[in-house]
């Protein structure tokens, strides 16, 4: 495995990631209407305007291939929800032939050192992630949001 921060050259393999992982996750758990317009050529339109504009995430690659990213920073307000830590993981997304091999682990030890306090958002209803964050110190806080930009898919905030 090699991580590396992403160029621009990479949207369409970040795009393609972070669709992919959507469409595995949360494919039926969205309205059929929400794809309609959640595509990868939209994904890919986003990732390139992201990654032109000086967003920084990394990649993990195995043979030459991206097959996760992940990206934190400074935190954000999320829908009026004021942040609680400094640092928040903004997304983390691993195809899901490599859940189970370090990938994940790897990411998030890169863009989020351990023991480093933070926050982010997980699906209400995406057990498995919610999982993988408690194993890494995150507990959910109390703070619950819907991403309307997603039909209305219930957030909550873990912090570490």
């Amino acid at each position: 495995m090699n991580l590396r921060t992403a160029t621009l050259s990479d949207a369409a393999a970040v795009a393609r990631v972070h669709h992919t992982t959507w469409v595995t996750t949360y494919g039926s758990v969205l309205p059929p209407e929400f794809w309609v317009t959640a595509t990868l050529e939209r994904r890919v339109a986003t990732w390139e305007r992201w990654l032109g504009n000086g967003a920084a995430p990394v990649v993990a690659e195995v043979a030459g291939e991206v097959v996760g990213i992940a990206m934190a920073g400074e935190s954000v307000e999320q829908d009026d929800v004021l942040p609680v830590r400094d640092q928040q993981l903004y997304l983390l997304y691993v195809l899901a032939a490599h859940h189970g091999t370090g990938v994940g682990q790897a990411l998030l030890d890169t863009v989020l050192p351990p023991g480093t306090a933070a926050q982010l958002w997980v699906a209400e209803d995406n057990p498995r992630a919610r999982r993988f964050y408690e194993r890494n110190g995150f507990a959910v806080e109390g703070a619950r949001v819907l991403d309307t930009n997603a039909a209305d898919l219930a957030e909550v905030r873990m912090v570490r």
